[in-house]
C-alpha cells in the first residue's frame, strides 16, 4: 500500500505544478488599475487646426516620465517635444511642434499606475481630414513578453515564499514546538525565506525593464535600477528586503537557541518574545504588498490597507501551516494529535478572517454585481471563490480525520487499562503452575543443560570466527576500519528510515489525514496561481468607472455616442474590443468611427469590419454599413442615416482571418 502512495503523490504534485504553470503562462497580460478616460484631442476626432499639445486624463494618478507619451505623424516621425507635465487632477500633457501638416496622427503612451502596474495604449486623431498612416503600433503590451513572464513568476514565488515562511513559523510556535528540531520543517521554513528573498531581488532587477522597454538586456541596467528605487514599488521592495534580514535572525533563534532551551520557564519567555517579534516581521512583510498594490489606491485606502494585511496573514497562517503539516505527516517520525487539533482550530479562525476580509475587498474592487460576470477581475474572483469553497470542503474532511486521530490514543489507553487485570491474573496463574512443575523438571533438565552447554559454546565460537572472517574479507587492507564504520552507519540509518516510514504508512488514520491534507495543498497551489493573476488584473469597479467616464466625456464634448462591444472570433488571437462612435447620434446623417482593439488596448489589424443598425420596436433594419479602413484598427463611414429615434441594436461583424468571424451586438439610444 505505501509503495503505491508515493508515485500517486508525485503524479499529483506534477499535475498541480502543470496546472499552475498553465495558469501563469496562459494568462495574457492584463490591464492595470489606471485607465485612460479622456484625451484632448479626442480619440478619432478631426480638428481644424493643429493643437499645441496633447492631453491625457486617467482614472487615477500615474507615474509618467519624459518620453512616456509620443505623438507620431502619418509617416511615423515624432512631432512631440518629449517633455511631459501634469496639467490637473490625473491629467498629463506633452507639447507638440508647430507647423504640423494635415493628416492622421497616432498617440502612444506608457505609464505606471498607482498600484504599480504598467499601462500602455494608443489612439489616433486627425488634423484637417483623416489620411492613411504608416504607423504600426506594436502588439507588445507594457509588462508583457519574456520580462513580463519572469516578473509574474517572481511575484508568484514571492507569495509562495511568504506563505511558507510565515505559516511554517506560526505552525511551529503555536501548534508543534517540538517541530523546531525536525530537519524537514526547518528546510521548509528556510526555503520560504530563500524564495521570498530571491524573488524580491529579482523583481527589483526586472522592475525597470518590466515597466519600460521590456527588453531582457535592460534587466541589469543600473540606471533603470536607480529610477526604480525612487518609486513607491521600489521602496516597498527595499523595505521587504530589510524585513527579511530581521526574518533571518528570527529563523536562527527559532531553530537554534529556542530548540536547545530545556528550562520550561525560559522557553515560555522565549516563545512569547518570538511570537511578538514574528508577528511584527510578518505584518511588515504583508504591508509591503498593501502599500504598493490595489489596496493603496481607490476608495477607503485607510481601511483597505490594514484589511489587506490581515487577509495576507490569514492566508499565510492557513496555507503555510497546511504545508508544514503535510511535511510533518510525510517526513517526521511522529506528530502529536494535540498539535493537529490546535492547527485545526487556528485554520478555522484563519478561514473566518479570510472570508470577512475577502468580502470587503470584493465589494471594494467590484462595485456592482454585474462586474462579477462582465469584467475579467470578477470572473477570476468567481474562480477564486470556487477554489476556496473546494478547499474548505476538503478541510472539513481533514477535520474528521483529525478527530479520529485524536481519539486513537484514548482508545489504546482504554484497551490497555481493561487488559491489565486479565494479564495480572494470567501472570499469577502461570507462576503457580511453574512452581509446581519446576521441582519435577529441574533434575531432568540439569543433565540435558550440561550436555548442550558445551555444544552451544563451540557453535558460538565458530560463528564469531565466521563473522570475523567476513568482516576481514570485506574490509580493504590499509586502515579501512573508518570506511567500514561509515558504511555500517549509513546502512543503520537507511534501515531506521525505512522502519520509520513503514510505521508511518501502517497507521490508517495518519494515512487518511495525509491524503486529505495533500489534496488541500494541491488546491492551494492552484488558488495561489489564480490570486497572483488576480492581483495584476484591473478591478471591476475601475473598468466600469473608466467606461462611464469615457462615454460621458465623449457625449459632453461632441454629443457623440460611444459603444464598446467585446468580441471573440474563436480562433487564435481572436479576442478584442470594437468601439463604435456615432456623431452626433441623432436622426439623419451621422459620422461613424469603428476602432478595433486587442485586449491590451493596442490597435487590432483585421481584414474586415461590417456594421448594421436594427430598431426592433419598429421592425426597421438591419441597415447595413460597410466602413472604410483609414488606419490600423480604425474604420470610418460618413452619412450613416438613422431614420428614427429609438433604442437601436448596433451589430458589428468582425473577421480576424479567412475563416474566423463573429457578429456581436449591443443596444444604444440614438436620437
Amino acid at each position: 500500500m505505501s509503495q503505491t502512495i508515493a508515485p500517486r503523490v508525485r503524479t499529483l504534485l506534477l499535475l498541480l505544478l502543470a496546472v499552475t504553470g498553465a495558469l501563469l503562462a496562459g494568462s495574457a497580460p492584463v490591464s492595470a488599475h489606471a485607465a485612460l478616460t479622456a484625451s484632448d484631442p479626442q480619440q478619432g476626432s478631426v480638428v481644424k487646426e493643429a493643437p499645441a499639445q496633447v492631453s491625457l486624463t486617467f482614472s487615477e494618478g500615474v507615474a509618467m516620465s519624459d518620453g512616456s507619451v509620443r505623438v507620431l505623424d502619418p509617416k511615423g516621425k515624432r512631432v512631440d517635444t518629449g517633455k511631459t507635465s501634469e496639467q490637473g487632477t490625473n491629467t498629463y500633457s506633452v507639447k507638440l511642434h508647430s507647423g504640423l501638416p494635415d493628416g492622421t496622427f497616432t498617440v502612444t503612451y506608457q505609464v505606471v499606475s498607482a498600484d504599480s502596474h504598467p499601462v500602455s495604449g494608443a489612439f489616433t486623431f486627425s488634423i484637417g481630414a483623416p489620411s492613411t498612416t504608416s504607423v504600426s503600433v506594436s502588439d507588445q503590451e507594457a509588462g508583457g513578453g519574456v520580462v513580463g513572464w519572469l516578473y509574474g513568476f517572481a511575484r508568484y514565488l514571492s507569495y509562495a515564499g511568504f506563505i511558507l515562511l510565515v505559516g511554517g513559523a506560526a505552525f511551529v510556535l503555536a501548534c508543534w514546538q517540538r517541530g523546531t528540531g525536525e530537519r524537514s520543517v526547518q528546510r521548509l521554513v528556510v526555503s520560504g525565506w530563500l524564495s521570498l528573498t530571491g524573488a524580491t531581488l529579482a523583481m527589483l532587477l526586472l522592475r525597470g525593464s518590466y515597466t519600460g522597454t521590456g527588453k531582457v538586456g535592460d534587466i541589469f541596467d543600473l540606471g533603470l535600477l536607480s529610477d526604480v528605487l525612487q518609486t513607491k514599488t521600489g521602496a516597498a521592495l527595499v523595505s521587504r528586503l530589510l524585513l527579511l534580514a530581521a526574518g533571518a535572525l528570527f529563523i536562527a533563534v527559532l531553530f537554534g537557541a529556542y530548540e536547545k532551551r530545556e528550562d520550561d520557564e525560559e522557553k515560555g519567555d522565549l516563545t512569547f518574545g518570538l511570537a511578538i517579534g514574528g508577528f511584527v516581521v510578518a505584518a511588515g512583510l504583508a504591508a509591503t504588498w498593501a502599500m504598493a498594490e490595489h489596496a493603496s489606491t481607490g476608495i477607503q485606502t485607510g481601511i483597505s490597507m490594514p484589511v489587506d494585511v490581515l487577509h495576507l496573514l490569514a492566508v499565510a497562517v492557513w496555507l503555510g501551516g497546511l504545508s508544514t503539516l503535510l511535511v510533518a505527516l510525510y517526513r517526521a517520525p511522529s506528530i502529536e494529535p494535540a498539535a493537529v487539533r490546535r492547527f485545526s482550530r487556528i485554520a478555522f479562525g484563519s478561514v473566518a478572517v479570510l472570508a470577512a476580509t475577502g468580502i470587503y475587498q470584493s465589494w471594494r474592487q467590484l462595485g456592482s454585481w454585474s462586474a462579477f460576470t462582465g469584467t475579467s477581475y470578477g470572473q477570476l474572483l468567481l474562480v477564486k471563490i470556487g477554489l476556496v469553497v473546494v478547499l474548505v470542503g476538503i478541510a472539513w474532511i481533514s477535520r474528521r480525520w483529525t478527530a479520529r486521530l485524536s481519539q486513537a490514543p484514548a482508545m489504546k489507553a482504554a484497551k490497555t487499562s481493561a487488559a491489565a487485570p486479565v494479564k495480572a491474573a494470567a501472570k499469577t496463574s502461570a507462576k503457580a503452575s511453574a512452581k509446581t512443575s519446576a521441582t519435577a523438571s529441574v533434575k531432568a533438565s540439569a543433565k540435558t543443560s550440561a550436555a548442550t552447554s558445551e555444544k552451544s559454546k563451540e557453535s558460538e565460537d565458530e560463528d564469531r570466527e565466521t563473522e570475523d572472517e567476513k568482516e576481514s574479507a570485506a574490509t580493504p587492507a590499509g586502515g579501512g576500519d573508518g570506511k567500514r564504520a561509515t558504511q555500517l552507519a549509513r546502512q543503520r540509518a537507511a534501515v531506521a528510515t525505512a522502519r520509520d516510514k513503514r510505521l508511518r504508512d501502517a497507521d490508517p488514520l495518519r494515512s487518511g489525514l495525509r491524503r486529505s491534507v495533500l489534496a488541500e495543498a494541491g488546491v492551494a497551489v492552484v488558488l495561489l496561481a489564480v490570486t497572483t493573476v488576480l492581483t495584476s488584473t484591473e478591478p471591476g469597479r475601475t473598468v466600469e468607472e473608466a467606461e462611464a467616464a469615457t462615454a460621458a466625456s465623449s457625449q459632453e464634448a461632441t454629443g457623440a455616442l460611444a459603444v464598446d462591444i467585446p468580441f471573440d472570433t474563436g480562433g487564435k488571437d481572436g479576442k478584442g474590443l470594437a468601439r463604435v462612435e456615432i456623431d452626433p447620434a441623432r436622426v439623419g446623417g451621422n459620422d461613424m468611427h469603428v476602432y478595433v482593439q486587442r485586449p491590451n488596448g493596442k490597435a487590432f489589424d483585421i481584414p474586415e469590419v461590417k456594421v448594421s443598425f436594427t430598431l426592433k420596436a419598429k421592425d426597421i433594419g438591419p441597415l447595413p454599413v460597410v466602413p472604410d479602413r483609414i488606419a490600423t484598427g480604425h474604420w470610418t463611414a460618413s452619412g450613416v442615416q438613422i431614420p428614427m429615434a429609438g433604442n437601436w441594436a448596433i451589430a458589428v461583424t468582425v473577421r480576424t482571418s479567412d475563416i474566423d468571424q463573429v457578429t456581436v451586438d449591443k443596444n444604444a439610444q440614438i436620437g
